[in-house]
């Protein structure tokens, strides 16, 4: 019983460091990483296997229609029109308790900044609170 443990305990840690080494790997190799270049600023699903996608490839802003079989280019849209159109839709963020619909005069959260060891890994406190607030907006009933 007690070998059984013992085994246990040493294919875990076997598998933890293998498991480490091949995350430093791929962190120096740059695996897994965007590299700032491109981004994707929107999707919409249009059914069960097509999306729309808005894409940012350094200064150029294009809309990319993707199916299983294929991708399509829809159209090239003015950057600064998208990020207008971004900064129009953005919720207003809220201190305390959610204001009942149409009520003035709700405070503003102040921008939080991520900077730490913690920054964009599970653990980071304000992912999760955009995170909750994300998954708050999308379940609100609206009337």
């Amino acid at each position: 019983m007690t070998w059984m443990i013992i085994r246990l305990i040493l294919s875990l840690g076997f598998i933890a460091v293998v498991l480490l080494m091949a995350a430093r790997m791929a962190k120096k190799r740059g695996l897994g990483q965007g590299n700032g270049l491109i981004e994707v600023v929107a999707r919409q699903r249009m059914g069960r296997t097509s999306t729309v996608n808005v894409v940012r490839i350094a200064d150029i802003v294009l809309v990319v229609g993707a199916t299983e079989e294929q991708v399509t280019l829809l159209a090239e849209v003015d950057a600064e029109a998208v990020e207008a159109a971004l900064l129009e839709r953005r919720p207003p963020a809220r201190l305390g308790p959610v204001a009942p619909a149409g009520a003035a005069g709700a405070p503003a959260l102040p921008a939080r900044t991520s900077s730490g060891a913690l920054a964009g890994s599970v653990f980071d406190r304000n992912g999760w609170g955009t995170f909750v607030h994300q998954l708050r907006e999308r379940t609100v009933r609206r009337s």
